[in-house]
């Protein structure tokens, strides 16, 4: 039987997500005993105590189905953002939150407007529906460029994503780019303004930075806006998998139709509740991210190393002379694990996790033996 015969054409040739293998496979497979990672952007403070402890309290309930409304964590949200639960939705981490709206709104026929180097998950939900993805070019720099993916607009497109700040590259649009670009865009031949699909998984730390726009702003006179959000990055919950997001009621109310039940598991629910309660959660993220870009950024320019400044808990740095495959392999041999950025047409850089002090000394010693300084 030939299976192509009857797979949707979208999905033949679909490359899947390379996502990093975990610690405890790389040590077997390496035979390394201590490997720091520091690839995937996590918050190497881990998760509220309070978390912890509401996940312990409610281990007993497992054997019931979860909350399929993500009531009480809906009800925090609300709360800790001041919009009504009917602005909210949840997902199983931004992943999914990105898939919802691909599935609800794409077809074939339309355009979505993707910044190069942008998230690779935006152009993968293109892909996946067969929709057109309209590739827009980084201004220097590396951040997206609002002008130029405003120019690309047609009366096709469907969407435009915006990640804010980027993932792989940092870079953050400022409140005034956000808010020209929001107002300007024309109507497409559905009549309507094309869907603005807002990614602030790096909300908490970006914030920091006094131009940078809080998406929640805009929310009220853009009913086209999506803004989501993750508990994966700050929270430290990205096993739980659970993101959340805001848009207009009526966006909100088809994504509740069309989204799986019990999505969101009841570990991460209860998680989630406790992490939104904890005040203290966020700032020492926050505090940690700060000081050790400072110490990173230091050790780069000592090294001669090009590294972009960064808006997250994340530096995306220039591997030159070696290729970012070839630092990624020697650093991995060393026990510390980056990430290359191939997959974003970013051959020469890599993307490096802020650890914990220690790690992140780690990191830079290493780098220092492999570049030979």
């Amino acid at each position: 039987m030939d299976i192509k015969k009857i797979i949707r054409k979208s999905c033949i040739g679909f490359e899947p997500y390379v996502a990093g293998k975990p610690v405890e496979t790389l040590k077997r497979e390496l035979g390394i005993k201590n490997i720091v990672k520091l690839a995937s952007n996590e918050n190497p403070l881990g998760p509220s105590p309070k978390a912890i402890k509401a996940i312990k309290d409610n281990l007993n309930k497992i054997f019931f189905y979860p909350d399929s409304n993500s009531y009480e964590l809906k009800k925090a949200l609300s709360e800790r953002y001041r919009l009504p639960v009917g602005n909210i939705f949840t997902g199983a981490g931004g992943d999914e939150i990105i898939e919802l709206v691909a599935k609800l709104f794409f077809n074939s026929s339309d355009e979505i407007v993707i910044s190069k180097h942008a998230f690779i998950r935006y152009a993968m939900a293109v892909q996946l529906m067969g929709s057109k993805a309209v590739i827009v070019p980084m201004k220097d720099g590396y951040s997206h460029d609002l002008k130029a993916m405003f120019k690309a607009v047609t009366p096709k497109t469907k969407a435009v994503f915006i990640t804010n700040p980027n993932n792989p590259t940092g870079t953050y649009n400022t409140k005034a780019e956000l808010s020209a670009f929001l107002k300007a865009l024309p109507k497409n031949s559905n009549g309507v303004k094309p869907l603005v699909i807002l990614d602030e998984a790096y909300f908490e730390y970006a914030k920091l930075k006094k131009d940078y726009p809080d998406g929640l702003e805009f929310l009220k006179d853009n009913p086209n806006l999506i803004v989501f959000r993750t508990f994966s990055k700050v929270y430290a919950l990205a096993g739980l998998r659970v993101g959340y997001g805001f848009a207009n009621e009526v966006v909100v109310d088809f994504i509740e139709r069309t989204r799986p039940p019990f999505n969101v598991n009841l570990l991460a629910q209860a998680a989630a509740v406790a992490s939104i309660k904890d005040g203290a959660q966020v700032k020492k993220g926050q505090t940690l991210a700060k000081k050790e870009k400072e110490y990173l950024y230091k050790e780069f320019k000592k090294l001669g190393v090009k590294y972009l400044d960064s808006a997250a808990n994340f530096i995306l740095f220039n591997s030159s002379p070696l290729k970012g495959k070839e630092l990624f392999a020697k650093m991995l041999g060393e026990g510390v694990i980056t990430r290359a950025m191939d997959e974003y047409e970013l051959s020469s850089w890599v993307r490096v996790t802020v650890g914990l002090h220690k790690e992140n000394e780690l990191f830079v010693k290493k780098l220092k033996k492999i570049m030979g300084k």
